[in-house]
């Protein structure tokens, strides 16, 4: 199941999206399930966590579409944005928020297809898997795709994820083995960061939805590396 928003003012673009939607679910057995918003502000205002794709108009008349992804990718550095847009000069502009591609009104759907073919294979690429974490009280199912990264604090483990922060049991090494193969990379002794989440590099430090992690000098490279790699095979 893939997790969609339409963020469209146009009531008849809308709809229309809506329409591709299960006409591609029908020719392709992909399942879907979309929420629609009238204004970028309404979206950012009541973020869905598990979104997997955005259809979002640029022009729009309280809240922009480039406005509306600055502030998503605050929230959300993976999920795939797509701008629908009736000027093709506009889409130059959605590289500074990573956007995955944009497409030109009226949108037919032979381009809206294909636009959605590229985008399904991408999010294909991202492995993820569930893990079990020894919680203080419980053991807690999470899938690997939601961790940000895990970290060391008074010999035990913080899983933060999307969901919240989870405090474990165990040695970081175990945190590793669980999650090795997947995107994730010890960057020091205290952290082992999820590669998709990391959205800049400053100085010596990860940035990750806000919070500087440290790389270490020993690893930099190798971390640097292993992301390079990482967005070559995601793209």
């Amino acid at each position: 199941m893939r997790h969609i928003a339409i963020v469209e003012d146009e009531k008849e673009c809308s709809r229309q999206i809506e329409e591709y939607l299960a006409r591609y679910a029908r020719e392709t057995g992909e399942k879907f399930e979309h929420r629609t918003f009238d204004d970028g502000k309404h979206i950012v205002r009541d973020y869905p966590e598990d979104l997997d794709i955005i259809f979002m108009d640029i022009q729009m008349a309280e809240m922009d579409g480039m406005s509306t992804a600055e502030e998503i990718r605050k929230k959300d550095s993976s999920v795939v944005i797509i701008f629908i847009t009736g000027l093709a000069s506009y889409a130059v502009r959605g590289y500074a928020v990573d956007a995955m591609g944009y497409l030109v009104k009226p949108v037919s759907y032979a381009v809206f297809s294909q636009c959605l073919d590229r985008v399904l294979s991408k999010l294909q690429k991202r492995k993820s898997r569930n893990i079990l974490v020894n919680g203080r009280n419980e053991t807690v199912k999470v899938n690997s795709g939601d961790i940000l990264y895990v970290e060391v604090e008074d010999h035990s483990l913080i899983y933060h994820t999307l969901q919240g922060d989870i405090r474990a049991s165990g040695a970081i090494r175990d945190a590793e083995e669980s999650l090795s193969g997947i995107s994730f990379f010890r960057c020091n002794k205290g952290y082992l960061v999820n590669l998709a989440y990391v959205d800049q590099i400053i100085k010596d430090d990860a940035v990750i939805r806000g919070e500087r992690l440290q790389v270490s000098r020993s690893k930099k490279k190798a971390f640097l590396d292993a992301l390079n790699r990482y967005i070559n095979e995601a793209e």
